[in-house]
């Protein structure tokens, strides 16, 4: 069976950071690009990240550009999302995707974890 578990979120102060891991299993992980989404309360998914299989390009939403940086293990079949100089509207569940070629839109990806929480207080 595919599937991603994310771990690492949590709450931390505005400008504090967190390294968020995302562990896949059941796929053949170096195959596939691995996306970072976000989703706050009563907003739509965003897309934030993304890291391409292969040699391993790079996505960055405006929002979270020059303070995330995404990279990957693929001998730990892990992906990480280290994310720093966090600000409150950070604050989000985080979650972590599989797709062969890093889609643009969160319908493309085919295997999704369950999600981790990151709250950023002021």
């Amino acid at each position: 069976e595919e599937q991603l578990v994310e771990s690492g979120g949590g709450l931390v102060q505005t400008g504090g950071s967190l390294r968020l891991s995302c562990e896949a299993s059941g796929f053949s992980f170096d195959e596939y690009a691995i996306g970072w989404f976000r989703q706050a309360p009563g907003k739509e998914r965003e897309k934030i990240s993304c890291i391409s299989s292969g040699e391993g390009g790079t996505y960055y939403a405006v929002s979270v550009n020059g303070r995330f940086t995404v990279f990957r293990d693929n001998a730990k079949d892990t992906a990480y999302l280290q994310m720093n100089s966090l600000r409150p509207e950070d604050t989000a569940v985080y979650f972590c995707a599989a797709d062969p070629f890093c889609g643009s839109y969160a319908k493309e990806f085919d295997y999704w974890g369950q999600g981790t929480q990151v709250t950023v207080s002021s």
